[in-house]
């Protein structure tokens, strides 16, 4: 095997990449773009579906196991899960929206305070939240704030649990507040006594997560599909949603 070589100075001289170690890199690297231009047509396609079908679905309302909440991530509506609530609507789950949330550019406190009046209000119990990037972090506050024992269950796709290294590089406070030194941050990675109560599915590749949605003590579920938005309406990620749903 060779070995670097030392330089004037003693320094070893950087190991070269082989042709075919950069075609590789190249080939893999191109991989990833692709499926990153696919996660961004998705979600302009979530967009758009969103301004054309807003109202929830009657049937939403119908359903005999446990009520479902959905909690999407930033700028994003309930819309933008709905591959997720109807498949968990035919599986007999009641769903429940947060219109209250917007877009979900409010702080995760002030999310979780608007989420605990709701379930409050409309007097849901043995809940499964089921929530999408930003939404779990929300889901995972109101967890540790639930006195009344609510929530049962808290299902979560593609969430920054550890905070995201690409949310430093954002001028806009709601983004960059996922950053992982963030307050908000250190405290929910500090409130492990709520992690054996999560779900977290998370993709192969998340381009908006470099460093993943493993969160120590949940149930932790990879799936194959790549992508932070079209993860969404993968089939993979909808079986283990609905798998999670129904757990006791």
């Amino acid at each position: 095997m060779n070995t670097p070589t030392a330089e004037a100075g003693g320094a070893p001289s950087p190991r070269r990449l082989r042709p075919l170690d950069a075609l590789d890199q190249a080939s893999e690297l191109a991989r990833r773009g692709w499926y990153w231009g696919r996660d961004y047509a998705w979600v302009t396609r979530g967009f758009v579906d969103g301004l054309v079908r807003r109202e929830v679905p009657a049937s939403f309302a119908e359903g005999d196991l446990s009520p479902v909440l959905l909690l999407p991530g930033v700028v994003e509506e309930w819309t933008m899960m709905r591959p997720v609530a109807e498949r968990l609507n035919r599986e007999g789950h009641p769903v429940h929206v947060v219109p209250q949330l917007g877009r979900s550019t409010m702080a995760v406190a002030d999310g979780s305070a608007v989420v605990t009046a709701q379930l409050a209000a409309r007097n849901l119990r043995d809940v499964v939240v089921v929530a999408h990037s930003k939404g779990g972090l929300i889901g995972k506050h109101v967890l540790t704030k639930d006195a009344d024992s609510r929530i049962r269950r808290l299902v979560a796709i593609a969430t920054p649990f550890a905070g995201s290294v690409l949310a430093r590089w954002f001028p806009w406070s709601t983004v960059r507040a996922l950053r992982p030194a963030d307050s908000t941050i250190i405290g929910l990675q500090a409130a492990t006594e709520v992690n054996h109560l999560i779900t977290s599915i998370y993709p192969a590749f998340d381009p908006h997560i470099p460093g993943g949605s493993h969160l120590e003590g949940a149930t932790n579920v990879p799936v194959a599909a790549m992508g932070h938005f079209r993860v969404l309406g993968d089939a993979e990620v909808l079986a283990a949603v609905a798998a999670a749903a129904s757990k006791p």
